[in-house]
């Protein structure tokens, strides 16, 4: 069975520029719980795995300064994701909810034990979205001078992760005996010292958080570069990726699950999940004017400034990648670096360019059931294990692929109909 996992913001937008601007999307409701509330519902009625939360600390200016983030609706992030999961959690049973937290700037003690507790109040059920940082603003944010250099983040995050996973296993289960006779609440010798030191990070221990029913949180990443892919191979239970074309996905869906096996794990324990955006009408043609139509409330100099954030550079000035690699510096993401560059040099235009006509990531334009008959064909032909579903308005887009693709594919027999698990690591195996 392929695997759903719902893309979501803590605001107005996902990564189509104009979808805030549809007059079906909702924004009144940016702040309101209700409207994580019906997501959650909406996700889980159709049966996805889960949800997880893209997030940015701070608000990004990359591009001009704050104007196009805050004037034009970019994507920012204005509520703090963990602060959403409890209440998504608390009107769900069975969906996955992911968090996006820096390994750059977080405590790890801090991680651990918030994931751990929002893990055992939804019993089982959180991902942690893991992700290095790549803009100077964030680290400004952080209180440090600077972003460090791209791979000593990634040595860095293993020792997070080293640390957060030493602390989530300072409980044993079953460690509590709640005997009010005899006056005995818990078992000591079910809870360790974590005592775990790096270059980095360290932590004593132990955790104050007991183990989940699914042990400790599923890992996400989204790193296409080297390091990534290695960091990933190691630690990643779910990649988050973006691909150009079916023959580079296949590309990255090999060479991940190569990684996998050569770090000792199990292939089927990590799942490959490009990222898609299906835009839906009843025929091909009603689905192809939707796209046009949201494609006209595109804001071309916001998709520049997003790009100029994915890249560390300011596009309007750099316009090839060797004065972006010159100016970055420690910024930027490797592998939307690299897609964008290849793209623009494939197409013969500046990068700019290759960012406008980039921007949509992904779309899969059609009725439900030639979406459905494109992801059946991607999940069965070795590209994948499953896709994040990205909207382009909220919440129609995701109510839409809920109500008409979900039904086509659990009809194929590709997706399921019942959850069999209650863990979100027993669905994403099941």
């Amino acid at each position: 069975m392929m695997n759903l996992i719902g893309y979501l913001k803590t605001g107005p937008t996902a990564l189509h520029s104009g979808g805030w601007r549809h007059p079906e999307a909702t924004l009144d409701d940016i702040f309101d719980p209700v409207r994580y509330e019906h997501m959650a519902q909406t996700l889980e009625a159709a049966k996805f795995d889960g949800a997880f939360f893209a997030d940015l600390f701070g608000v990004a200016d990359t591009y001009k300064g704050l104007e196009m983030f805050i004037r034009s609706g970019g994507q920012n992030s204005y509520l703090d994701p963990l602060t959403v999961l409890p209440i998504m959690a608390r009107v769900t049973t069975r969906l996955g909810l992911g968090v996006t937290i820096s390994t750059s700037f977080h405590n790890a003690f801090h991680i651990a034990r918030s994931l751990a507790s929002i893990d055992m109040l939804s019993k089982g059920r959180v991902a942690w979205n893991v992700v290095t940082s790549t803009s100077e603003l964030e680290a400004a944010n952080a209180g440090l001078d600077g972003l460090p250099p791209h791979g000593e983040r990634y040595d860095r995050a293993d020792e997070v992760l080293e640390a957060c996973s030493a602390l989530w296993n300072t409980w044993d289960d079953d460690p509590f005996i709640f005997d009010k006779r005899r006056g005995v609440f818990g078992d000591t010798d079910k809870v360790h010292y974590a005592d775990y030191q790096g270059k980095w990070v360290k932590s004593r221990g132990p955790l104050p958080t007991p183990r989940s029913p699914q042990g400790h949180p599923v890992i996400m990443q989204a790193g296409s570069s080297d390091r990534g892919r290695e960091f990933a191979a190691r630690w990643a239970e779910v990649v988050f990726t973006r691909q150009g074309s079916r023959a580079e996905m296949v590309a990255f869906y090999e060479d991940m699950k190569r990684q996998v096996v050569e770090a000792g794990r199990d292939p089927i324990s990590c799942k490959i999940l490009p990222g898609v955006t299906p835009i839906l009408g009843e025929t091909d043609s009603i689905a192809r004017e939707r796209a046009d139509y949201l494609d006209s409330l595109q804001h071309s100099e916001y998709d520049l400034a997003y790009a100029s954030l994915s890249v560390g550079a300011d596009l309007s000035k750099h316009q090839t990648l060797e004065e972006v690699s010159n100016v970055r510096g420690n910024q930027g993401t490797r592998g939307r670096t690299d897609e964008l560059s290849q793209f623009a040099e494939k197409s013969g235009v500046t990068l700019a360019e290759a960012a406008a006509k980039r921007s949509r990531g992904g779309s899969l334009v059609g009725t439900p059931e030639s979406v459905a008959d494109e992801l059946q064909d991607m999940f069965e032909s070795g590209a994948c294990d499953g896709f994040v579903i990205m909207p382009t308005t909220f919440p129609g887009s995701h109510e839409q692929f809920c109500r008409s693709v979900v039904p086509e594919l659990q009809r194929r027999g590709v997706f399921r109909k019942e959850y069999s698990a209650s863990t979100l690591r027993g669905n994403l195996l099941s």
